[in-house]
């Protein structure tokens, strides 16, 4: 007789879900668990506590309901969560870390559009891209001094901040470019710098050093506000910071402070601290800055791939074999 099917439960936003677990993606789920509901938000789930009485593998997304110590024992028998996004911080516990449950996150699926994001501005600014075509607009003619404005792609400085996956995976993509990376990040060793090519840096020597510098660095409590002020105001003329990590990590009013002063430099703000500014904030009416509104990591069709990365993370759970993005609890201390 074949093997039964685990009971399973789409858990999230419903619309979320519809995005990140497409149809090939769903009809792999139907092939190997046994659904026993259609998709539920985390209010409806708890709705049902029956669902939770006989679950064992879940799969989720953005609005994926909290695993507090009351929710866990309703779900005696839940063994794994599959985890179709990226940080799981919102919904892990310490009773979710005590039952020994399974987590899988698709961080490195969202990785790649991240640092793709990073890639065209990288290459976009070490143009001046955005400086440019503003001052091109304004006065409708070259600017005089366009080469002074220019940095280019070749024999530059590009600086990472940190060297977690989205950095690691933009390197990648910044090798056929011929630029020199320096990295700072505090857990860098020379093994690590010679296999991905990069300079080991201070941050102090990368802002200095770099004219484009792209932050990569979690929000977590000891790096809240880590990028001053100073860092910025010695960032080379022309040059360009990036943020599509946190805008927690950075010093904002020092950061605004910055820009104000010297209008030659541009920051591209995918993330800012609140999201979206405060209606009154210098980041919406600042000319060399360029806000979007936290569009690096995925979108649309993007999501179906950290919806297979959850599914493929489910077969091999099922097979006995071993998990390629399983997320421990110290892991989920220091990650994005």
């Amino acid at each position: 007789m074949p093997e039964e099917r685990p009971p399973a439960l789409m858990v999230g936003n419903p619309g979320r879900l519809e995005l990140i677990y497409g149809p090939a993606q769903r009809r792999q789920i139907h092939e190997h668990t046994r659904l026993l509901a259609d998709p539920l938000s985390a209010p409806q789930l708890a709705e049902r506590p029956q669902l939770l009485r006989e679950v064992e593998l879940i799969f989720s997304g953005w609005g994926a309901p909290k695993f507090h110590a009351e929710l866990l024992d309703q779900a005696p028998n839940l063994r794994a969560v599959f985890y179709g996004a990226g940080s799981i911080r919102s919904l892990v516990t310490d009773a979710f870390w005590d039952r020994g449950i399974v987590i899988t996150s698709s961080y490195r699926a969202n990785a790649v559009p991240v640092a793709e994001f990073c890639l065209s501005q990288i290459l976009y600014q070490l143009k001046n891209g955005h400086a440019i075509a503003r001052d091109y607009r304004a006065h409708r003619a070259r600017p005089g001094a366009r080469d002074e404005m220019v940095h280019g792609g070749y024999g530059s400085r590009v600086g990472l901040i940190s060297f977690g996956q989205i950095a690691r995976l933009t390197r990648k993509l910044l090798r056929p470019i011929e630029v020199e990376v320096m990295v700072y990040c505090p857990f860098m060793t020379e093994d690590l710098a010679a296999e991905h090519d990069i300079v080991p840096a201070t941050l102090e020597q990368v802002f200095a050093q770099c004219p484009v510098v792209s932050l990569h660095t979690p929000n977590l409590p000891e790096t809240r506000g880590m990028i001053q002020a100073e860092h910025l105001r010695a960032i080379p003329a022309h040059g360009t910071f990036i943020n599509t990590a946190r805008g927690a990590v950075v010093d904002e009013p020092g950061m605004i402070e910055v820009l104000t002063e010297r209008p030659d430099l541009t920051a591209v703000l995918d993330v800012t601290d609140p999201e979206p500014p405060a209606p009154d904030s210098p980041l919406w009416t600042l000319p060399n800055v360029v806000l979007t509104p936290h569009v690096a990591g995925s979108q649309g069709p993007e999501c179906r791939r950290m919806g297979q990365y959850a599914v493929d993370e489910m077969k091999r759970f099922l097979r006995g074999q071993p998990l390629q993005h399983q997320i421990t609890r110290e892991q989920a201390k220091v990650l994005a």
